[in-house]
């Protein structure tokens, strides 16, 4: 299930609990879609605290989605990830020198999360 989050107009933020299906991620997809249009840049928050797992079809979706926009990356100058699970801090460690231009954090409170989002 997702929630799209309150938000300034110039970040997307989601929070993800439970499964994330494919429907779901079209409306990932639509929220990050219609916010590019109005901006030439916007920061991603990703609340995870309560995200078991996601079905096929939204993973071959982000797939998909994720590289329409691998010669975009300097529109995304910052992703936030809402979360307390230690692979998450390791995997954003990890993501950091293999996307270039952007920044990738993980925060405990969402809060935090949506200010550095917005402050690019």
């Amino acid at each position: 299930m997702i929630d799209v989050l309150q938000s300034p107009d110039r970040v997307a933020a989601f929070a993800i609990s439970g499964t994330l299906t494919g429907e779901d991620y079209d409306r990932i997809i639509a929220e990050v879609e219609a916010k590019l249009v109005r901006h030439d840049r916007i920061g991603i928050v990703l609340d995870l605290t309560q995200f078991h797992h996601l079905t096929t079809e939204a993973a071959w979706k982000d797939l998909r989605y994720d590289l329409s926009k691998l010669f975009e990356l300097k529109r995304f100058p910052r992703e936030a990830i809402v979360s307390d699970k230690r692979w998450m801090q390791i995997a954003a460690q990890i993501a950091a020198p293999i996307l270039p231009h952007v920044e990738v954090r993980v925060f405990a409170a969402r809060d935090d999360a949506l200010e550095w989002a917005a402050g690019f």
